[in-house]
């Protein structure tokens, strides 16, 4: 029995051995194997080529430039390695002009730790040119590598500046977004390039590769190509973009060119800048100078940019008047000024307009027809009516950040302010001022759709890739305003071609066009002003906004012109050449065909 029970034992513990082997030489086999192959095997993330943006006729405006970054090996400031690191430094600022000492240790011991194993970047880029002469000697040394890396480029500098936008160095909150930043090491900050950020940067390659204990290649296993050089393709045309910009030489605002599908053929803010100084980072004191500029040249007025509307939204505001409470034929008696709510509200033209309907209202833009038409509607049914129409919300337009405006009201304001509404408010809403705030891209909308009677949805892209972007509209008038909607247009075309016009003396193009003018107050005047300070008589600050909203030809809408001059005084004496000038250029390019 004794001798059972050893065997037994005996017997077991064999076993147990035998387990205990099987499980080191075969099973543990995998693990280890596994630790080996992280030990030879290494997989390298391969930086996608950022995709170029190009206007609608195939010209580049926004590319790669061809250059190279400079690297040196991990692991050199060591006591072992400090000089030979120094070497390296002393003999790179020897063949390269203007580099800084100082600020290539500072790049370099970012990146520097015992667990990388990579070279680091400590030269972001040298132009192909600047390159050359060197290069070979560069390639000789074993603790520098030569690395290809592109460059954004923009050739035409500051032409559509703020609608195609830049690309600058990721910050710490992008790379935590998008981790293929700390790869890349650029994206789009503003504009198209901010928009189409992901499609333009591509997706990222893998090459899987054999390296040995010094971390040296040895074989390349596997490779997958990025997904890159994606192309954008605009609707925008930089002849035109340059044009226009000549156009409007040293003034502040925002100009807009549209087709009436929402395809945007032109679009500026102004003042401009070059976009290729953000690109490799700017320096302090020109940051300072742009951010200080009373003109605002950083901010994008095309969608960022409030303003008072004034009068240019008296056609669509006159629509749901002769759809609601009144009708073409009512007529009120402009004596130039209307007391209400203990206040004065005036008319522009001091002797009145006498009796006036819709279609003369909108022609000599008559603020008294529209205070008295604002009393009988009332501000609930005209806020409505005007979000209806596209104010008070963004227009979809493929630019970041962009601004909503405000429409405002009752609701609104007890939101925001807690306060009641006034009947003065009413009527001041009722000619664009007061709180009321449009951005030029939501004018630019609310103008077509008063000439086709579809509100659209403004556009950039032309093609992304190889697939057409398709411009989209919205129904958005009942039918009694697309049955009354040429009482509308007829008084636009008067606006800008009958006797007493508001615009008529300043425009001089060879389309015919309808239009609307607007000048929106930067100060109020105040009520004991018995006789207003003219426009140029003015501080240039003090001076109003000048609007002009137009669409041609008349008879055949094809484009929306839309130009606000910051501080331009009266909205037809301020942007009439520039617009007419404008349709002239289309006409002359083929874009319109009467």
């Amino acid at each position: 029995m004794k001798i059972k029970i050893i065997l037994t034992i005996f017997t077991l513990i064999w076993l147990a051995l035998i387990v205990r082997v099987f499980s080191l030489a075969v099973e543990s086999n995998i693990y280890y194997k596994k630790l080996s192959e992280n030990n030879t095997i290494k997989i390298e993330d391969i930086a996608p080529v950022r995709g170029e943006i190009v206007d609608r006729n195939n010209k580049p405006i926004a590319i790669n430039q061809q250059g190279f970054k400079i690297q040196i090996k991990p692991h050199m400031m060591s006591e072992k390695n400090i000089k030979k690191f120094n070497d390296e430094l002393d003999f790179l600022i020897s063949l390269i002009a203007d580099l800084d000492r100082e600020k290539l240790i500072k790049k370099y011991k970012k990146k520097e730790s015992y667990y990388n194993h990579n070279y680091i970047d400590i030269i972001d880029f040298i132009s192909y040119e600047e390159i050359l002469p060197i290069y070979s000697l560069l390639h000789l040394r074993k603790n520098i590598h030569i690395v290809s890396a592109p460059k954004r480029y923009y050739p035409y500098g500051k032409i559509a500046a703020h609608a195609i936008g830049y690309v600058s160095r990721a910050n710490k909150k992008d790379i935590e977004e998008d981790q293929l930043l700390e790869l890349i090491g650029y994206t789009g900050k503003t504009g198209l390039e901010k928009y189409y950020n992901t499609y333009l940067q591509g997706e990222v390659g893998k090459r899987k590769i054999k390296v040995n204990a010094n971390n040296q290649e040895i074989e390349e296993l596997s490779y997958e190509s990025p997904k890159e050089d994606r192309k954008l393709t605009l609707n925008l045309d930089i002849e035109l973009q340059q044009y226009i910009s000549s156009l409007f030489k040293e003034q502040a605002g925002a100009v807009i060119v549209m087709n009436v599908d929402g395809s945007i053929l032109s679009a500026s803010s102004y003042p401009e800048y070059d976009l290729n100084t953000f690109v490799s980072g700017i320096s302090h004191d020109k940051w300072d100078m742009l951010s200080t500029d009373l003109d605002k040249p950083f901010t994008n007025k095309l969608v960022n940019g409030l303003y008072p509307p004034g009068s240019t939204i008296k056609p669509g505001l006159g629509l749901l008047y002769i759809t609601t409470v009144l009708n073409e034929n009512t007529s009120f008696i402009c004596e130039s000024h209307l007391p209400l709510g203990g206040r004065i509200f005036r008319c522009w033209k001091k002797e009145g307009h006498a009796k006036t309907s819709i279609t003369k209202a909108i022609r000599e833009s008559c603020d008294d027809y529209f205070y008295k038409g604002s009393l009988q509607l009332g501000n609930t049914e005209m806020s409505i009516g005007l979000q209806r129409y596209g104010l008070g919300d963004k227009t979809g337009v493929d630019l970041p950040n962009e601004f909503i405006g405000i429409v405002p009201s009752r609701e609104w304001k007890k939101r925001k302010y807690n306060r009641n509404w006034s009947i003065g408010e009413t009527a001041n809403t009722s000619i664009g001022q007061g709180d009321f705030l449009v951005t030029p891209m939501q004018m630019a909308q609310f103008t077509a759709l008063l000439a086709t009677g579809k509100l659209p949805t403004p556009s950039f892209a032309k093609m992304i890739g190889d697939k057409p972007y398709v411009p989209i509209s919205r129904e958005v008038f009942n039918e009694k305003e697309l049955q009354k909607l040429p009482i509308i247009q007829n008084a636009m075309y008067e606006v800008c071609n009958a006797p007493h016009g508001t615009a008529t003396y300043y425009v001089n193009s060879k389309v015919k066009i309808a239009g609307k003018t607007g000048t929106a107050q930067v100060v109020t005047i105040m009520q004991d002003i018995k006789k207003r300070v003219l426009e140029h008589d003015m501080d240039y600050y003090q001076r109003s906004h000048a609007w002009l909203a137009s669409y041609g030809p008349y008879k055949n809408p094809q484009y929306v012109v839309l130009a606000l001059v910051e501080h331009g005084g009266h909205g037809g004496g301020a942007a009439g050449e520039i617009v007419s000038k404008i349709y002239d250029k289309l006409l002359e390019l083929g874009y319109i065909k009467e």
